[in-house]
């Protein structure tokens, strides 16, 4: 695989404050002017000004100045721009103006973490203490950024721009809906899904287990509980126990543990998934702000305009 990992993010939102408290919050380091780093990850999150909520850039890695040629090759040869500077590559998604850049950096290897103990029917592997999950202290601080979804009203070229010219591959399609695009070994970096005006849905931080998806999201409701979203739960498509909450310009940010992996891409085999299987396994039904954040009316009629 040319691309290796979803490296960073911009998100433009109008009230820049009120969401760098809120990613604080969540548990990303904050580095100031609105910079973040995860553990792991580095500096992966930057939160700017705009007048309307929205995917402003993402950062995408790969291994050799190689990968970059093949991907501007195939960008000309599908009829998207794309410019050259100082060994980055860097295109503009027509349909939701999301600036994709690409560069050179070294594959991010995760320190292994110490697999939580459980107890199984015959095999009390946790005799005579209690669960991890019920001991830990601190606050929940995500490893890295995984993944991050945006509606596009032309999923067909949106689509190509991504899979036809950066190379993503499809890992699950939502019958349709969008399609789950990895461009690295996690099931999905990026979802495209068709909607009726261009918008940011979620951005998604791992943790490490089921138990830190609960206590990240528990700390961030505690004093906020109109944060909640939806969760906990299991997604069908990546296998990830999540958990939704909001920021205040009205993005979703999810906490997620245990995603599929695809290490040998001969071994995996796309499905084409629909109804409620396509959202979870099992978990309450989202809510309908959910599958219609409650602004996107606002967006449509144009009362929210970036213009």
């Amino acid at each position: 695989m040319a691309l290796h990992q979803l490296a960073k993010i911009t998100i433009g939102v109008p009230n820049v404050a009120d969401t760098v408290d809120y990613y604080t919050d969540f548990g990303l380091g904050h580095l100031g002017e609105g910079r973040f780093t995860t553990r792991e990850g580095g500096e992966q999150l930057n939160i700017t000004h705009s007048r309307v909520r929205r995917l402003e850039e993402i950062l995408l890695a790969c291994d050799d100045q190689d990968d970059i040629a093949r991907v501007r090759s195939n960008l000309t040869r599908l009829g998207f721009e794309s410019q050259l500077d100082g060994g980055r590559l860097t295109a503009i998604e027509p349909t939701t103006a999301i600036r994709t850049v690409l560069e050179v950096r070294p594959r991010l290897i995760q320190k292994p973490v110490e697999p939580t103990v459980y107890n199984w029917p015959g095999n009390p592997a946790r005799a005579n203490t209690r669960a991890d999950g019920n001991v830990r202290s601190g606050a929940v601080q995500p490893l890295k950024l995984g993944h991050t979804v945006v509606g596009t009203t032309n999923l067909d070229q949106t689509y190509a721009f991504f899979v036809d010219g950066f190379g993503f591959k499809v890992s699950d399609v939502a019958k349709g809906v969008g399609a789950f695009l990895r461009c690295s070994t996690d099931h999905h970096n990026l979802l495209v899904q068709a909607a009726p005006v261009v918008f940011m849905h979620h951005s998604s931080w791992q943790v490490e287990d089921v138990d830190q998806v609960g206590r990240g999201a528990m700390a961030m409701l505690e004093d906020n509980p109109e944060r909640h979203v939806w969760g906990l739960g299991r997604h069908y498509a990546g296998s990830n126990f999540f958990w939704y909450l909001k920021d205040p310009a009205g993005n979703f940010s999810e906490y997620y543990s245990d995603m599929d992996c695809i290490i040998d891409d001969a071994l995996w085999k796309p499905e084409e998934v629909e109804g409620a299987r396509g959202l979870f396994q099992w978990g309450s039904p989202p809510p309908p702000s959910f599958l219609r954040p409650e602004d996107l009316a606002a967006m449509m009629t144009g009362q929210h305009s970036d213009k």
